[in-house]
């Protein structure tokens, strides 16, 4: 069986006056998958999603969305696609159903059946009983929920959610991820970004890490995990004047590791005995867990904080 590529980037650069925030980026999206974009503030993962539905303009290289071009066709992939941005951008002088309405006609949707399309999405979102409502009185998760309603109402090929979760209580943030997951079975393919690493482990087939607007590892969360950390992390807190010498001892051993401030992580392979870390530290703290997408994503793009998300 053929996997469809509905997305496909060669060399995609994006350039803000003399920065480059997406250096020549090269990846695929197949259809029916759930891609997640990961990166820290900066990293030029909103600039790569913006390129993709058309916000952005492309600085060189070719971006192609289910076969077009998106230089020479932005149009027609606009209309092809579905859009749900950081920034909701509702219309806070409309309702809630004024809102969806008023997006369908954007896409020369007929009023009847625009109409049935938005009973349909405020039912699905649990929005029906606030058709009426105002958008300023909506709830940040409710918000966020008919902002995702609006960007289906063009029935979408490929749904592209910038940070679909920020700035949501855990509750809200739970139910979109479940919701996603079902999105993605029934429509089809799923493009995201997200500082989330438990939100795309739990939602992505695969993931592509970025860091100053390259790609530096991209793959299936359990892969990505499995290759870069091993199977297992032992982790221990240590004080500043012990910290060079289980370094040392480490290293002799042939134990990967990772110092963050006054913590050290050690990596296992498949092969190696978290017992042997044991008899070598000493400390406050020590736990073994399984690894996670956490891991991979603070070896391979550090736990510095970065300043201007892009």
């Amino acid at each position: 069986m053929t996997t469809k590529t509905v997305v496909e980037a060669k060399g995609l650069t994006k350039k803000h006056a003399d920065k480059t925030v997406v250096n020549s980026i090269q990846f695929e999206v197949y259809q029916g998958e759930c891609f997640g974009i990961l990166g820290p503030n900066g990293a030029g993962k909103s600039s790569t999603m913006k390129m993709m539905y058309g916000s952005n303009q492309i600085t060189a290289g070719d971006l192609y969305i289910l076969g077009l071009n998106m230089k020479q066709s932005a149009r027609q992939i606009k209309s092809r696609i579905g859009v749900i941005p950081q920034s909701d951008g509702l219309d806070t002088d409309f309702t809630v159903l004024e809102n969806l309405l008023l997006y369908a006609s954007f896409h020369g949707i007929d009023r009847v059946q625009a109409s049935h399309r938005a009973d349909d999405l405020l039912r699905l979102m649990r929005l029906d009983e606030y058709s009426t409502s105002p958008v300023e009185n909506l709830s940040a998760g409710m918000r966020r929920r008919l902002a995702i309603a609006r960007g289906m109402i063009n029935q979408p090929e490929v749904l592209f959610l910038d940070e679909p979760t920020v700035g949501l209580d855990p509750q809200a943030r739970t139910w979109i991820w479940s919701f996603l997951k079902k999105i993605k079975e029934e429509m089809g393919t799923v493009v995201m970004t997200t500082h989330y690493m438990e939100e795309a482990e739990q939602i992505c087939d695969r993931v592509a890490i970025m860091d100053k607007g390259r790609i530096i590892a991209i793959g299936k969360p359990s892969e990505l995990v499995y290759n870069h950390i091993g199977s297992q992390v032992v982790e221990f807190d240590v004080k500043d004047s012990d910290v060079n010498y289980y370094l040392n001892r480490l290293s002799t051993n042939n134990f990967h590791y990772q110092v963050i401030r006054n913590q050290v992580n050690v990596h296992l392979s498949a092969d190696q005995d978290a017992k042997n870390v044991l008899n070598i530290i000493s400390g406050r703290k020590v736990t073994m867990r399984t690894p996670t997408l956490s891991d991979v994503f603070l070896k391979l793009a550090g736990h510095d904080l970065r300043d201007e998300p892009l």
